[in-house]
């Protein structure tokens, strides 16, 4: 399984991983309020010194780094640590970084995240050491907030359909039932199997706001949307094995809207689920489907 998305812009974001004997703040805090349980990894352990210091504690622990420890993580985990990654990442890196942890995270799991609060400026600068373009970003997360100090803050993410939620609309995706399975997530939107699917695999892409119009959303929120419809077409390939896919969005009851909350259908289709796949999403008229062009 492909963990993250790497960007060509961004090549030397290894360069900051730093080297100490010791265990970071941010490890030794959670260590302090009793907080790291079960099976463990450190997504983005750089050299691995807090992987070490758990071990030497007696932590069922692993370590992964796309460019110090690239063995991809087995399994499920009960609590992951990902210490001043998304420091230094773009934008679209860290999406991949937050759905690529609520993936290896056990339903009933913890995942923490330290960012820095002392990066004035964004964007690229030279690395003191090594005279090369490292990033440096300020990052702001939706979930809840731990500790926050002049220097860092620490969030705690527990998935989203896990979690209790006023609900005073009654939208079941403003309150997702903790019975769905939840493939991906980031901090603002997540993806589920569809309750009712229309093939095998079909899938649905929401926002976490509650807002009934994809063209009412703000251009930040539409990207990440978009990007984990990427995600969650490679998760449907890799598990359901399908043809094509469909991708679309109802805007409106006019167009068949039914929950007024947006979410984007990700369907992939199989040779023969239909007599004729022509004209795919022309479909939504059935007289208009077949039409004389290719």
């Amino acid at each position: 399984m492909e963990l993250i998305y790497r960007s060509p812009q961004n090549p030397y974001s290894h360069l900051t991983a730093q080297t100490r004997r010791g265990a970071s703040f941010a490890l030794r805090y959670l260590l302090s309020q009793q907080l790291i349980h079960g099976r463990v990894l450190d997504f983005g352990c750089g050299y691995g010194a807090d992987v070490a210091f758990l071990r030497r504690r007696g932590f069922e622990v692993s370590g992964y780094d796309p460019y110090y420890a690239p063995q991809p993580p087995q399994g499920k985990f009960d609590t992951i640590l990902c210490l001043h990654v998304l420091d230094v990442l773009l934008p679209e890196e860290r999406a991949h970084v937050l759905m690529a942890v609520s993936e290896l995270l056990h339903p009933e799991g913890v995942a923490f995240f330290a960012v820095r609060r002392d990066v004035r400026r964004e964007g690229f600068r030279k690395h003191p050491r090594h005279g090369l373009p490292v990033y440096l970003a300020h990052v702001e997360l939706t979930y809840p907030s731990l500790l926050r100090t002049e220097r860092l803050e620490i969030y705690a993410y527990r998935p989203y359909n896990c979690l209790p939620h006023e609900n005073p609309l009654g939208c079941p995706f403003c309150a997702p039932d903790a019975g769905r399975e939840l493939l991906t997530e980031t901090d603002t939107c997540y993806a589920i199997l569809d309750k009712y699917p229309v093939t095998p695999g079909h899938a649905l892409v929401i926002p976490k706001p509650h807002l009934s119009d994809y063209f009412d959303l703000p251009a930040p929120l539409k990207a990440d949307l978009w990007r984990m419809v990427d995600r969650v077409k490679q998760l449907l390939s890799e598990r359901f094995r399908p043809h094509g896919f469909n991708v679309g969005i109802n805007v409106g009851t006019a167009a068949g809207q039914t929950i007024p909350h947006v979410h984007i259908h990700v369907i992939p289709r199989y040779w023969g689920d239909v007599e004729n796949p022509r004209g795919g999403v022309r479909g939504v008229i059935p007289a208009k489907q077949n039409y004389g062009g290719g």
